[in-house]
């Protein structure tokens, strides 16, 4: 049996910055837990809105905005997103092609015994082939895709809620969560994961009741700590680079 998610809109503030821009394409880094794109048919503030407001003499003038890629609620960091039809299709011809390098920080639960490792663990959503109560919770299985990230540890700190480590992550490919499934299964889950960490019953509850002390003392933080920090792309024959500094709710568990 999985648990649907409420018809409640999450509360949140559409914050997001312009990391990068060109007449083709913008790169905005996003705060958490905002959407990306309207959802499930709730009204909720949601990032592509935020952008429309922002680029609106342009869409008046022929712009047609597409989202390139795409992040969880509760990711924060870069999305990058086409201005126009002609930049929607070579972007994403780069995504198929492999072309579009992205990094990622994420701070994990322990301390790994490795300083870089790559997972290759095939994933699919655990439905498909167990119980699940959550519905789009994905799993490391034999059957799933294909699924590539490559891993290394940036610092490790002892804290007040057990041992962290600040880890960069290179996706090689894109699978739904595939980030949070490798880390978790590698044995050490993303701070503040409701649905890969001590338990999915957080995410039940979170879902069902909100943030409270209880869920507080299990994940440490309000939402998953992982943010997408560095992004390159080519674009007419150029490579462009974006960044994003570690935002503040991570900062202060890493206590910098």
């Amino acid at each position: 049996m999985w648990i649907p998610i409420s018809d409640e809109p999450i509360s949140c503030f559409p914050h997001f910055d312009v990391a990068a821009e060109s007449e083709d394409w913008i790169v905005v880094s996003k705060g958490a837990p905002l959407i990306v794109h309207p959802s499930n048919g709730k009204r909720e503030p949601n990032l592509l809105e935020g952008v429309e407001e922002l680029l609106r003499y342009e869409l008046v003038n022929g712009a047609a905005l597409s989202l390139v890629n795409r992040l969880d609620r509760e990711t924060s960091g870069l999305t990058l997103i086409a201005k126009n039809r002609s930049a929607a299709r070579q972007l994403g011809r780069a995504i198929q092609r492999r072309l579009m390098h992205k990094e990622y920080l994420a701070i994990v639960r322990g301390w790994p015994e490795w300083k870089e490792t790559v997972c290759t663990a095939p994933i699919l959503r655990q439905g498909e082939v167990g119980e699940s109560r959550i519905w789009v919770k994905q799993t490391v299985h034999p059957a799933g895709k294909e699924c590539i990230t490559a891993f290394r540890v940036e610092r490790t700190l002892e804290s007040a809620s057990g041992p962290l480590a600040l880890v960069r992550c290179i996706p090689e490919t894109g699978r739904m969560h595939q980030i949070r499934v490798h880390l978790a299964h590698l044995g050490h889950s993303i701070a503040g994961d409701k649905i890969y960490g001590p338990s999915e019953d957080c995410y039940l509850e979170y879902i069902q009741h909100g943030w409270n002390r209880e869920l507080e003392k299990q994940l440490i933080l309000h939402r998953h700590a992982l943010h997408a920090c560095r992004l390159e792309f080519p674009f007419d024959e150029e490579t462009f680079t974006a960044e994003s500094p570690l935002p503040e709710d991570m900062k202060r568990l890493l206590d910098l």
